[in-house]
């Protein structure tokens, strides 16, 4: 089988395409234009493989699109492409309407003139597979999950782009019949995540001795999910899931940022010690700031559909995840300095 990942050198992406490499026969293509947050080091252990090719284009260029599909000819597609910062979007919003709306209407008709001239047999187990979001869902109060069939409410540029899009791929299969599947995750993190995200960012400014900022006063509430636990479920999805249905993946993880931010400082204080020179501990560190605009006080994913049809679960408890992910930022300080120099 041919997968296509867009935005393959990301960190979703790129985590998929070695989940993909290591675990399965597939072979895979990655679309990426490589943005500030895409590397092709992410897949730099893999991208030796002779099961693996790489297209630097945008989604946006139709005849870029057009061109790589009638190459390739993929079986699956995997889109993953997208401008995902809140802080940016609000700061800088045209980017993401261009990549996450404009680029989803241009690779799904790409997708669909691809489709439409596939032999039967093969329309048949072609995919079109759309990764979004929880933020589309908006705000929860304290009680209640986000479910498949949650009204979309989103609260920043970003979370209204990527509802856009969703209700894109939606009409494209109602129209058009393009087989398309859905899917929408709670807050992501592991190994190489961009640090402009909590995590990684709260990890390495503690480790460089800085403030580690936290909005307002730190008691927003997220689900996490461990990113292999995530493209197992994509994987998963991919495999069984049922043609136009979406599927919430979650991790069964509710905490607040603060706290968060308090058990990265108790990981650090035993994976990397400090001389107490400038700071007694690294929770000391940490400086609360303005709060975002609109920010969304709480979301919680209900998994319940893709465990009791798809049989997925995440096999990561949000402590063993964390624990793993502090320890890689630890162990891959190159890759760190090499993210901080493009920055700059």
């Amino acid at each position: 089988m041919k997968i296509l990942v867009t935005g393959g050198a990301g960190f979703i992406g790129s985590a998929l395409i070695r989940f993909l490499l290591n675990e399965t026969d597939h072979e895979v293509v990655n679309i990426d234009k490589l943005t500030y947050a895409g590397s092709l080091k992410n897949i730099s252990a893999i991208s030796g493989s002779d099961r693996y090719r790489f297209y630097k284009n945008d989604i946006c260029d139709a005849d870029a699109m057009a061109r790589i599909f009638a190459d390739v000819a993929p079986d699956h597609v995997f889109h993953l492409a997208a401008e995902s910062h809140v802080d940016r979007s609000i700061n800088g919003p045209a980017a993401f309407i261009e990549t996450n709306i404009l680029g989803t209407y241009t690779l799904l008709e790409a997708a669909r003139q691809y489709y439409e001239k596939l032999p039967m047999e093969r329309r048949a187990d072609f995919r079109f597979h759309h990764v979004s979001t929880d933020e589309v869902f908006g705000d929860l109060e304290k009680g209640g999950f986000f479910t498949e069939t949650t009204p979309y409410a989103p609260s920043s540029p970003y979370s209204a782009s990527k509802a856009a899009s969703d209700h894109l791929v939606r009409a494209w299969h109602r129209t058009y019949d393009l087989p398309v599947l859905l899917t929408n995750c709670s807050n992501n993190y592991g190994p190489y995540q961009y640090p402009e995200k909590l995590i990684p960012v709260t990890i390495l400014k503690a480790l460089a001795g800085k403030p580690l900022p936290v909005y307002g006063n730190g008691q927003q509430i997220r689900d996490w999910l461990y990113v292999d636990d995530h493209v197992k479920a994509l994987y998963r999805v991919a495999k069984e899931g049922v043609l136009g249905e979406t599927y919430n993946i979650g991790g069964f993880n509710e905490h607040t940022n603060l706290s968060v931010v308090e058990e990265i400082c108790e990981f650090l204080e035993e994976l990397a010690p400090h001389d107490g020179s400038n700071f007694k501990a690294y929770k000391d560190l940490i400086s609360f700031v303005t709060d975002r605009p609109g920010h969304d006080l709480r979301y919680a994913i209900d998994a319940t559909k893709i465990k009791n049809t798809l049989g997925w679960t995440p096999e990561e408890s949000f402590s063993s995840g964390l624990k793993k992910t502090v320890m890689w930022y630890l162990e891959n300080q190159a890759w760190c300095k090499s993210v901080e120099e493009r920055e700059d």
